[in-house]
């Protein structure tokens, strides 16, 4: 199949024209009759410039690309890069992971303008969810990018859940699923597709699955009311997509990981909750994922259960998706997989760029003024908890401001980027702590008549950082900001998310205190 040719219906046999192969460098083959497994594949790669591997693969059908934080410089440069992808293959699927907060891609390396769920859901007003959305989905559709990987659907029922946290709107299933709803209308308005995530819910876990293999130990009645509220109201929203977890859950199914699930990819996804969207997998050379199998056994793992646009990770290469295929390929002609089901996957891939395709925002002027007037900085401020210390400093404090910034150990899913209000032109910190040296702590002395902020995230997760901060509080009377969910009570301002829209916020409230 060439790159815009429809694919044969999902109870049809493949096509088996051959062509002109294209060989790797270890001699992998990649021809016409992969197109049904390249059409659900959705590699990464290394640059900020299509690779001519990645061009000709998209030419032979590749279904699409996944764009990450080192992939992007610029808005026209991005929007160059997804140009000449729609040049290879008009059809093809161009996704990112932006959340609108802390995990941002397109704005990772300046801080994102968004609040994150976590501010939304304190704030608890729709139109602000959907105006955020909205402005999120205009600004991906403005550089060509159709799908992204949000909203984060997942109740935050395990407050101590090391990859969730700020990431959700909340520990409600109710209202995690109105904000859920909202955000999904908001940004398929732009232009651009949802992706509900982390399917059937991440939110009640206590490792990551980037780096593990998390079980849920709750019950089959606890997560039907609980975790799966807010899918349904995807589902209800009318959500393009919904993402795979790839986490344990034995009360739905004891034996498989929800990504090779089909009891609860197909029995539950579709079947019982009636989604007939793309689904898509969460990056398969996550450790939850492959760790044991391999990226090509995973893949095949997932398109039997039930996935359809598979997400293999950051940094591919032309071999490495060309062992995909083969695989994916392989299973399918000795019947691994259920009969139509890998052309039935890579048809919904190819709907999914077409709904694209077919709704491109015309004006977003309305969208953009609307955004800033909903998300005023005094508004978002008002969403932080202080203690009654912080309430007292800053009512009578008229002191100048002076800014320590402890570095928060690394979180997979947000990356590097700056931390709250520590973007560029933002504040100055009078001291930084690193990662791997919290007693530099102890060379900070408060000058004489000023006001100490100590700004981290998430001091629970990180002893080291907790009592550099109280090092510093203890010999200067400073205040210490959390700028994720705050579990201590040393904390004095808890700002319940770390991008830049909230890091200026809190300026805007430390700066009118002044």
């Amino acid at each position: 199949m060439t790159a815009g040719t429809p694919l044969s219906s999902p109870n049809s046999t493949p096509t088996t024209t051959t062509t002109t192969p294209t060989t790797t460098p270890d001699s992998t083959v990649v021809t016409e009759q992969h197109s049904p497994a390249l059409g659900v594949l959705m590699p990464g790669f290394v640059g900020t410039t299509l690779p001519d591997w990645l061009a000709e693969l998209l030419r032979h059908g590749l279904g699409g690309v996944c764009l990450f934080a080192h992939n992007i410089v610029s808005p026209a440069q991005v929007a160059a890069l997804t140009g000449a992808i729609r040049a290879a293959n008009p059809n093809a699927i161009v996704a990112i992971d932006e959340e609108g907060g802390d995990v941002t891609r397109l704005h990772q390396h300046d801080g994102s303008p968004f609040p994150g769920n976590a501010v939304l859901g304190r704030i608890d007003d729709l139109d602000v969810t959907v105006a955020v959305a909205r402005e999120v989905g205009a600004q991906l559709a403005d550089v060509g990018i159709h799908l992204t990987f949000a909203p984060d659907a997942d109740v935050n029922s395990n407050p101590d859940n090391p990859v969730i946290g700020v990431r959700s709107f909340g520990a409600d299933p109710a209202s995690v699923a109105a904000h859920t709803a909202a955000w999904t209308s908001g940004v398929q308005a732009a232009g651009v597709a949802a992706c509900a995530k982390h399917f059937p819910g991440h939110g009640d876990t206590s490792t990551d699955s980037h780096v593990s293999e998390p079980v849920v130990t709750a019950d089959a009645a606890t997560i039907m009311n609980r975790e799966l509220v807010p899918f349904v109201a995807a589902v209800e929203a009318g959500t393009r997509s919904i993402m795979t977890s790839h986490i344990r859950v034995p009360a739905l199914d004891p034996d498989s990981v929800a990504t090779f699930s089909t009891t609860i990819l197909t029995d539950l996804l579709r079947d019982r909750l009636g989604f007939d969207g793309v689904i898509v997998t969460d990056a398969l050379d996550m450790v939850g994922a492959s760790g044991t199998r391999g990226i090509p056994a995973a893949a095949v793992e997932a398109v039997a259960a039930g996935a359809d646009l598979l997400c293999l990770g950051q940094r591919g290469s032309e071999s490495e998706v060309a062992e995909i295929a083969e695989a994916l390929m392989s299973a399918d002609r000795a019947g691994r997989l259920p009969a139509g089901r890998l052309v039935a996957a890579a048809e919904r891939c190819l709907g999914l760029a077409q709904w694209a395709a077919e709704h491109r925002p015309v004006d977003r002027s309305h969208t953009t003024a609307t955004y800033e007037r909903l998300t005023d900085p005094q508004r978002l401020a008002a969403s932080f908890t202080l203690s009654e210390r912080a309430r007292s400093a800053l009512a009578a404090d008229t002191r100048p401001v002076r800014w320590v910034r402890i570095d928060p150990e690394l979180n997979v899913a947000v990356g590097v980027t700056p931390l709250g209000p520590f973007f560029d032109g933002g504040a100055v910190p009078s001291l930084v702590v690193p990662v791997d040296d919290r007693a530099v702590a102890a060379e900070y002395v408060a000058e004489p008549g000023v006001t100490t902020l100590v700004v981290g995230r998430e001091f629970h997760r990180d002893p080291g950082a907790l009592d550099a901060a109280m090092a510093i509080a203890e010999r200067s009377e400073a205040l210490i900001v959390d700028m994720g969910y705050a579990h201590s009570d040393h904390v004095d301002i808890a700002t319940f998310g770390a991008s830049r829209r909230i890091g200026e916020a809190l300026l805007r409230l430390v700066e009118e205190s002044a």
